[in-house]
């Protein structure tokens, strides 16, 4: 008996099964190797070196997201990427570049949690429907729903003129407050210096609470062990400027900039960023006080 032969569009099919698995498993790989990459990338000290890397990276993880749309770790380094790179180098010299940026942070995260139908439910409609979509969120949600907020307060922070982007404020609270809820040590209690900032640059004869930024601040300091410099420096750009207390405003920036370079080894870099920050905002002491 003639022995049958594999029909071509059999063999065709096949060898794109095979391609495709073989690019899955290749774009998986490289997001376990991205683990190490942006654990070195938090561990420098250098920002020049730090905003080299980061940029071409950046580039890349979109690259393999590309290959993989809903590889979730991809999704939320690139969100932490672009979050970075906006606040480290971007937003004190231009605020027009940096609102994109915030809201390309802002969007891969979100893209992680609106994998799940019951949040991307909500997401679209009014404030009630958004919370409950948050309620339905779990403590795996955590790492999503934190850059997905800080990437959207962060834009609407730097577009206070645009009536727009302040409606949308509320929302980006519900998202963190869900994170402080759930997990309030998450990125050294980022939730905390989050809610805090938003609450120390709103003035109170609008709304805002001063001393409950105070407490959201000093709860955060806590929780990192006040070795994570950049929650001196909102505490001093927001509450105490608020305030008008330049001692304060002095002494926590002082903190800072006299707190050695490996204070908290895990966070060199974004110590680093708020050590620079500290400085410039110091030089603006007259213009504030």
């Amino acid at each position: 008996m003639t022995r049958k032969s594999t029909p071509p569009i059999a063999l065709l099919l096949t060898s794109v099964f095979l391609a495709g698995c073989f690019q899955t498993i290749a774009i998986q790989t490289m997001a376990g190797i991205m683990d190490y990459g942006f654990e070195a990338f938090n561990e420098e000290s250098d920002t020049e070196l730090a905003k080299e890397g980061l940029g071409s990276n950046l580039k890349l993880i979109e690259a393999l997201i590309k290959g993989d749309p809903e590889n979730e770790k991809l999704l939320l380094y690139a969100s932490q990427g672009y979050n970075a790179y906006a606040l480290a180098f971007v937003e004190d010299d231009s605020v027009e570049r940096a609102r994109p940026l915030y809201l390309r942070g802002r969007d891969f995260a979100l893209r992680i949690l609106t994998q799940k139908s019951s949040f991307k439910s909500g997401m679209n409609g009014n404030l009630e429907a958004f919370e409950k979509a948050v309620g339905s969120l779990t403590k795996e949600d955590v790492p999503a729903a934190f850059w997905t907020a800080f990437g959207w307060g962060s834009y609407i922070n730097i577009s206070r003129t645009d009536p727009e982007a302040i409606a949308d404020l509320p929302k980006a609270e519900a998202l963190m407050d869900f994170v402080r809820r759930t997990d309030s040590t998450y990125y050294f209690g980022g939730a905390h210096l989050f809610l805090g900032t938003i609450e120390g640059t709103m003035p109170a004869v609008l709304g805002g609470r001063p001393e409950k930024a105070k407490q959201y601040f000093e709860t955060s300091l806590l929780i990192g062990g006040g070795k994570f410099l950049m929650t001196y420096v909102y505490y001093a750009k927001t509450y105490a400027v608020q305030v008008q207390d330049q001692q304060l405003f002095e002494s926590l920036l002082a903190k800072v900039i006299d707190a050695p370079a490996d204070i908290l080894p895990s966070a060199k870099f974004p110590n680093a960023v708020a050590k620079q920050k500290a400085r410039r905002l110091l030089s603006k002491a007259n213009e504030l006080f």
